[in-house]
């Protein structure tokens, strides 16, 4: 009896790991952790799940022991983790920004730049990101590595940090100054080399970034349908250019007409009440699972 062929994936433990769970289950795969099990379940018996730190995937990706994962590619830099990247995906927890390494300093601090960091001591979790970072600028600096409250280590224990922010307001409410950025990133499906060469591993992992793609399209879409005369048709798109290739199909009372499109979501307030104003009856708004383009 030939052996079922498995792929597995590694689920990021940490903040990325409820928001890749959500849109995992709206891309088609439901997972779900126990806290007995560092084997999540999931409704795929072609799927096995690891739950690994994000900053240990691209490793665990690189040496085979996952054939993909999703991670942030701030922390592929950081591993210099010789890995496939499938797809880029910005689904943060906070904001739909990407996450971004800054430099930071107390407000009062003589630091503007850089240069000013030349023989002084630094506090990050992105250990190499930020040694890497000096060298580029020639400056020498001690760089320690943080287990976290970094940001309160700037005001007693280190000249600068290095930390992650997405809107900067954590940063702000501990009185730091961004002097520079680093690294902008957003999380990644990423590849082993070897398995993205597998036929069959390679299909299902496309599968799974196409599946993902369209759940995070559909996040800022929405479907709308509506009936109007058709004689109306040539004005309503005329004037109202958000309704790109519409659906248009033919109802059983004569002279009218079924409109059906996707559009942004933010904006529909603006657009329903010119849509009644046009001609439009019956102006339904609905969610969207997936667009898949």
């Amino acid at each position: 009896m030939s052996r079922k062929k498995i792929i597995r994936f590694g689920l990021p433990k940490g903040s990325l790991q409820e928001a890749t769970i959500q849109k995992m289950a709206k891309a088609g795969w439901n997972i779900s952790v126990s806290s007995r099990s560092y084997l999540p379940y999931v409704d795929d018996e072609e799927m096995e799940i690891r739950l690994i730190r994000a900053q240990e995937i691209s490793r665990y990706v690189e040496h085979g022991y996952l054939d993909c994962g999703i991670t942030g590619h701030d922390w592929i830099v950081e591993n210099g983790s010789k890995v496939h990247e499938v797809g880029e995906f910005l689904f943060s927890k906070v904001s739909r920004q990407p996450a971004r390494w800054v430099l930071c300093v107390p407000e009062n601090s003589p630091v503007k730049t850089v240069k000013d960091l030349q023989g002084k001591r630094i506090a990050t979790e992105v250990v190499n990101l930020t040694r890497k970072y000096l060298k580029k600028h020639g400056v020498k600096a001690e760089v320690e590595f943080s287990w976290g409250a970094t940001e309160v280590k700037a005001h007693e224990l280190v000249d600068a940090i290095v930390e992650v922010t997405e809107t900067g307001s954590s940063l702000r409410a501990n009185n730091l100054r961004i002097v520079d950025e680093l690294l902008c990133s957003t999380p990644r499906l990423i590849a082993n080399h070897i398995a993205w060469k597998d036929k069959w591993k390679r299909r299902k992992i496309e599968i799974m970034s196409m599946l993902l793609k369209g759940a995070l399209e559909a996040e800022t879409k929405v479907g709308l349908k509506m009936n109007i005369r058709q004689k109306d048709v040539p004005t309503l798109l005329k004037n109202l250019p958000s309704l790109r290739n519409p659906t248009i199909s033919n109802l059983s009372l004569k002279g009218w007409v079924a409109v059906e499109t996707i559009i942004d979501e933010h904006v529909v307030r603006e657009l329903i009440p010119a849509l009644k104003a046009a001609g439009a009856e019956g102006v339904t708004e609905y969610p969207l699972n997936k667009v898949v383009y």
